[in-house]
């Protein structure tokens, strides 16, 4: 009987699953992450990097992280402030479990405690929690992760919905996030946002950046691809 023999089978296989896993990565990354959102100098956490990470010398201390971070999206409306707040917030705990759930119990504990009379600040509180447990996803890990197993996306949407169903700074968030979900919904999130940025000069500024280096593709055209998201 004449063998055949399963080396080549398994180059290509392994192959396909190298060229897939690096496509996606390049494609994607924790877009939450690995993307510095343009605040025009506003004030957020301290930052010394000149890229999206930290540089591993800061000397920032995590125990003033809940309370930095509560004032300054107390002190300041904008969206795209309190993403990169959020963003920055995320990279700092991810080194301090205790610190990192403290600060998303604090945040949930807002959302809890905002006036139902105020629609537009309990929008607020909702949007914070619910970005921060999906930046927590794709970058915390699984393991001592306190967003593990909670809906952050869920979160947002209802927060678009208290904002009467249109924020394009909320859109483009929740476009971000869904870049792996749902076609027509992260559509309909990511068309609203870049139509909103129309009159939104700081969100035409992000969604005219590149997402990861000069070469890579703006964030308009990152959201508006859906290859990625499900039908």
């Amino acid at each position: 009987m004449k063998l055949i023999s399963r080396t080549p089978i398994r180059l290509t296989l392994g192959f396909l699953l190298f060229a897939s896993f690096f496509s996606t990565a390049a494609l994607a990354g924790p877009p939450l992450i690995c993307h510095p959102i343009e605040i025009d100098g506003a004030n957020s956490l301290p930052w010394i990097s000149h890229n999206w990470n930290l540089t591993g010398s800061e000397s920032y201390d995590t125990k003033k992280l809940v309370g930095d971070t509560l004032a300054i999206l107390n002190s300041n409306p904008n969206i795209l402030v309190h993403m990169e707040t959020l963003r920055r917030a995320t990279l700092y705990a991810k080194s301090d479990p205790v610190i990192a759930k403290q600060l998303l119990i604090t945040l949930a504990a807002g959302t809890k405690n905002a006036s139902p009379t105020s629609a537009q600040s309990e929008a607020i509180h909702l949007f914070d929690s619910g970005y921060l447990v999906e930046a927590y996803k794709q970058w915390l890990g699984d393991q001592n992760n306190p967003a593990h197993g909670l809906d952050g996306y869920a979160l947002v949407k209802e927060a678009i919905r208290l904002r009467g169903g249109s924020d394009p700074q909320m859109e483009f968030a929740a476009a971000l996030i869904s870049l792996n979900g749902s076609a027509p919904e992260h559509r309909e999130f990511a068309q609203k946002a870049i139509m909103g940025a129309k009159n939104d000069p700081l969100l035409a500024r992000n969604l005219s950046t590149h997402f990861l280096g000069a070469n890579s593709e703006t964030m308009a055209e990152m959201i508006s691809r859906s290859k990625t998201a499900k039908e």
